[in-house]
Parts: C-alpha cells; structure tokens; sequence
C-alpha cells in the first residue's frame, strides 16, 4: 500500500521536515487541534507540542525501519479500520433513499394484497382463560350491555374510556394502531375487517374475551412521508449503507473480471477518497500510524519496563528513599474463618512463602472445592484502608464492621512497614511507569540522535487554532 500522500500545495507550506519526510502545515494543524480543543486538561502551546510531534514521528519512523507495517497482524487491523472509513463514503444519501423506497413499496405491495391496512376500535370485556361459566356469563350480559346503549345512542369512544378492559385502546377512545390482517385474533379480523367504515358489530367472542368492533377506516397503506422514518431507522439498525457498499463492492469486483480483490478495491476506494478529502487523509494517516507507534512503544518501552522485574528491581533499590511514606502501613491480609483449626492453618500456608504467592495457596489450600472456607483481603493497607486493620494493626478507634456471620473468627497476619515499601513489589505500579518514563527517555534521546530534523518556525506561525 501507498502511503498516504502529502498535501502539496502553495499556501500548505513545509513546516517541518522529520527524517527525510516533509509535515505540512495542514497536518501539523490537523493534529495539534484535535489533541488541544477545549476538553483537554492538558492543553499545549504550539511551542511545547511540536517536540512531542517530533517524537511521535520519530517513533513511527523508527516502526517503519522496522518494517511493522507488513505484518499480517498490521495490515489486518488497519484495513478494518480504513474499512470502516470508506465503506460509508461509498454510500450517497441518494442510494439510502432508494433502498428505502425500495423497502417501502415491498412492503405496500405485501399489505395491498391481502386487504390493505385498517383502523379498527373495539370495546373489551375479558373473559381469562378457563374462565368459569359464571365469570363468562357476566362478561356476556356486559356486552349486551354495552351494545344495547350503542344501539341506544351511546357514544362509541366515550363507552370505551368507561367500560374497555383493553387499557391501551380505552384511553384512545377504542381506537387500536393501523393494522392488516394476520395482526390481530382470526375470529376478531373476520367481524371487524368485514364492517361497512364507520358502522359496528354485534357482540362476539374473541381467545381473549368479548368485543364490539367499529371500523373507522380502511386504506391501501400508509404515506410514504408517515413511515419513511421509522422504516429508515429500522434498515440502519439492519446496516444498510454497509449492505450497499458491499453489493457495489461486488458488482465493482465481478466487472473487473478474474483476480480482482475485494482488498484491492478497498485500498483504491481509500486513496481516491484520501486525494479527495484532506481531513480523512489525515484521519487515516493518524490510525495508521498510531498502530505502528503502539507496536514499537509497546515493545521499546511499555511491555519492556512491565517485564523486566530484574530492572525493575535495580530501578527501586536504586531510587528506594523516592518511595518513602508518611506514614506506615499494614502488608498483609485481613481473614475470616469458621474456626481456630483453620486459622492456624492459614498463618501456616503463608509463613514462609513470597507475599506474592499467598493468594493462590491460601485459594488453592482453602477454596478449591465447593465449600468455601476462608475468606481473605490481601494487599498493604493504610489507616483508613479497613476497619479491621484499623482496629487491631494502627489501634485506632473505629467500629469494627466487618465481622460475617458464617466466619465468625477473624483477623489480620503479616507485617508493619513504618519507613517504607521493602520490595519494588510493593510499589510495583509506581517503579513501572518510572522505568518506563527512564526508558522513554532514553529511547527519544537516541531516535533524536539516529534521525535529522528540521523546523520552520516562521510557517508555523500561521497555523489556524
């Protein structure tokens, strides 16, 4: 793959060029804007971000000496990504509109032809299933109750907010949603549909209970500016656009004959949409050279500080007095057992392991099988940390409220560290991201003596911010 071409124009001066590679204005003023809008905590000055523009060049640079970008790995992971770019460019909103009135006709000719679509209000009286005779005797009477005052005069909508058991019609005065046959009961369609528009039925006995029924209208379908945005949104929710651009895809491929790949007729698609449109250019430039700097910090820096426990180690011990506390803390484990057997045996299973081992003996000795013997919070505690602790290491005050029902013998067992962390274990997370800003550091340093640079201050002047 081609990567991503530069901007070249007048007025899109070179402001830097970073081991051989020219940065234009509009890219460095892409990427300055995106990480310094209004969100940001830690917003730059232009000044203090173009050393870390450099640094980030400099580091995917080195990724591409590397050749990191020709791994398998790599080069799936960014063209799904780029795929996900192109894919909805390929798409117009003319082409969605099509569809849907494709869709929508589809569905007219269905309904057209079993009836069309009907409005339909009812008045309900439930009769539950295995009703006795009684409860449907006295349904029934309601019923003819109900008809009696329509043929009476009674309105037809106010009967139904007073007497209809069907809660989500009643308060609309009957009226049920716009529906077509095969929606509703077979023995409710077969009276109801058949009405005359606006007349109403005799009493009859649906699964559900007794109705009267009234049709109030009938019509082919609904109006495709009516139902345009919810059918819409329900082909979005099936992936329409990507349907269509993947049926393009294929109509693209099977025109060009054999040997053509979908993956080359995506790669051309992002380039024609990248010389097109400077922002994505630079979108895709961003993912693609993001990965590469994962893959090389990752390797450089973060998974090498994170794996070497031997520099790690040499890190703390030589920087020991920079990891001093306050004030001491409690490196243990707070237990709770059901009886004094098990809390000698406890203390026992942990004496003489590494303080990082305890949890899997204590689980392993304890809890391996179904019953759940012991229940333990390991870790180093400061005041404030856990009552227990609070109680019986620092001697303070506190209600102890922690004790549990079903293990009701508890305590604590391990040491007090007054001065300080004895082992860059304990203080594993801060020595981490220590060595790695070391080896950051270091790694910098040397990209920035490995590679040339240069800087056009006076171009950089005219970025827009």
């Amino acid at each position: 793959m081609a990567l991503l071409p530069a901007v070249a124009q007048t007025d899109d001066p070179v402001v830097m060029t970073i081991a051989g590679q020219d940065v234009r204005l509009s890219e460095f003023e892409y990427s300055y804007n995106k990480n310094n809008t209004e969100g940001v905590i830690d917003q730059k000055t232009v000044d203090e971000y173009i050393d870390l523009f450099i640094n980030y060049k400099l580091k995917v640079q080195a990724a591409l000496d590397e050749r990191m970008d020709t791994t398998t790995a790599f080069r799936e992971e960014f063209a799904q990504y780029r795929d996900q770019q192109v894919l909805p460019a390929m798409v117009s909103e003319a082409d969605v509109e099509a569809e849907l009135r494709r869709f929508y006709d589809s569905e007219r000719e269905k309904v057209v032809s079993i009836g069309g679509m009907y409005s339909i209000a009812h008045i309900f009286i439930l009769v539950p299933q295995r009703a006795p005779q009684e409860v449907i005797n006295a349904a029934k009477e309601r019923i003819d109750s109900v008809y009696a005052a329509l043929q009476g005069g009674a309105d037809f909508a106010m009967l139904a907010r007073q007497v209809s058991q069907d809660p989500g019609s009643a308060q609309q005065g009957g009226l049920l949603p716009w529906v077509y046959k095969g929606r509703l009961f077979e023995e409710f369609e077969t009276v109801a549909y058949a009405l005359e528009k606006g007349s109403y039925s005799e009493p009859f006995l649906s699964p559900a209970g007794y109705h009267v029924a009234m049709k109030v209208d009938q019509k082919p379908f609904y109006d495709y500016e009516e139902v345009a945005p919810s059918m819409l949104r329900y082909l979005e929710s099936r992936k329409i656009r990507e349907s269509i651009a993947n049926s393009r895809i294929d109509s693209l491929i099977a025109a060009e004959g054999e040997g053509t790949t979908r993956a080359q007729i995506m790669e051309r698609k992002a380039q024609e949409l990248m010389d097109a449109d400077v922002e994505m250019n630079y979108l895709i430039r961003e993912y693609h050279d993001g990965l590469l700097l994962y893959e090389i910090s990752n390797r450089e820096v973060w998974g090498r500080a994170a794996e070497d426990e031997a520099a790690l180690a040499k890190y703390f011990k030589k920087n020991k007095k920079k990891y001093s506390w306050d004030e001491p803390r409690w490196k243990g484990m707070v237990y709770h057992v059901k009886n004094r057997a098990d809390e000698a045996a406890v203390k026992q299973t942990v004496k003489k392991l590494d303080f990082d081992d305890w949890g899997e003996a204590l689980r392993l000795g304890f809890n391996a099988d179904s019953v759940i013997r012991i229940r333990v919070e390991k870790g180093i505690f400061r005041k404030g940390d856990n009552a227990l602790v609070d109680s019986l290491v620092f001697g303070k005050d506190t209600v102890n409220n922690v004790t549990m029902t079903d293990y009701p013998i508890e305590g604590v067992y391990g040491k007090l560290l007054k001065k300080g962390p004895e082992d860059f274990r304990d203080v594993r997370g801060l020595v981490t991201a220590d060595v790695q800003d070391e080896l950051e550091r270091q790694w910098v340093a040397a990209l920035r003596r490995k590679y040339s640079f240069t800087v056009n201050r006076e171009a950089l002047t005219r970025i827009k911010k």
